[in-house]
């Protein structure tokens, strides 16, 4: 993986890629990880660089997966194991379980 030269883009993959299997990250979660309270620039990094790491172990605060990828991650996280919560037919990761902590 190429890391942008970026410092904060740098420290946001290396978080997002020590993320175990089975477990996720908010995107507050991986900013707080590095000091910082910039979720959304967290969200950029991801969108920009992410598909080099684990992308659907990042969430957001709600535990649903990112936007318009929801199918892609379903079959992550099943393949992992990660700990779903099922409304309907509409899921988000169980944060109570699955929350990752660095």
């Amino acid at each position: 993986m190429t890391l942008p030269s970026d410092d904060f883009a740098s420290r946001v993959l290396e978080v997002v890629a020590a993320i175990p299997e089975g477990m996720v990250m908010s995107y507050g979660d991986v900013a707080a990880a590095i000091g910082s309270r910039a979720a959304r620039g967290v969200g950029r990094v991801m969108a920009y660089y992410g598909s080099d790491v684990p992308w659907w172990r990042v969430v957001r605060a709600s535990g649903h997966a990112v936007a318009d990828h929801e199918a892609r991650a379903l079959e992550h996280y099943r393949a992992e194991g990660t700990p779903l919560m099922w409304n309907g037919e509409s899921f988000r990761v169980d944060l109570a379980q699955a929350r990752h902590v660095p």
